[in-house]
């Protein structure tokens, strides 16, 4: 069963909500504002359900091509579940054999093989992974 959305009241929604490829942080706070009140709403209507997923559409664009800059690496988040769980390079060593090798992954130099994962992921009690390149 395919429903089939109002043009009169979609088209009232489109001008109400001007829905526009998202350029700034205000123009992303205004339409979260906005994506906020329908969300609070009990049964939306189809012409609403879709003005909303649009809106979502436009955030989510607009936040991975702005936020992605602080994605991580397997190397940073090696830094910081170190820092997280208060260690040191030394107790990298039984994982990498050398200090050499472990400036060299933290600095992200040298990938991480499989097996280094494992060992990773078993010392931080983590998912080993965290430490492959996505």
């Amino acid at each position: 069963m395919t429903l089939t959305i109002n043009s009169e009241i979609y088209s009232q929604l489109l001008s109400k909500y001007q829905p526009r490829i998202i350029q700034t942080e205000a123009e992303n706070e205004y339409f979260l504002e906005i994506v906020e009140e329908l969300l609070a709403r009990q049964n939306l209507t189809i012409e609403e359900n879709t003005i909303l997923d649009l809106l979502v559409k436009l955030i989510e664009d607009f936040e991975e091509k702005y936020y992605q800059l602080n994605k991580s690496t397997p190397h940073s988040r090696i830094l910081h579940l170190m820092e997280a769980q208060d260690m040191t390079k030394d107790n990298l060593l039984q994982v990498f054999g050398s200090l050499e090798i472990v400036d060299q992954v933290i600095n992200g130099d040298l990938e991480i093989t499989p097996q280094q994962a494992q060992k990773l992921g078993n010392l931080f009690h983590v998912d080993a992974s965290l430490f492959m390149e996505d």
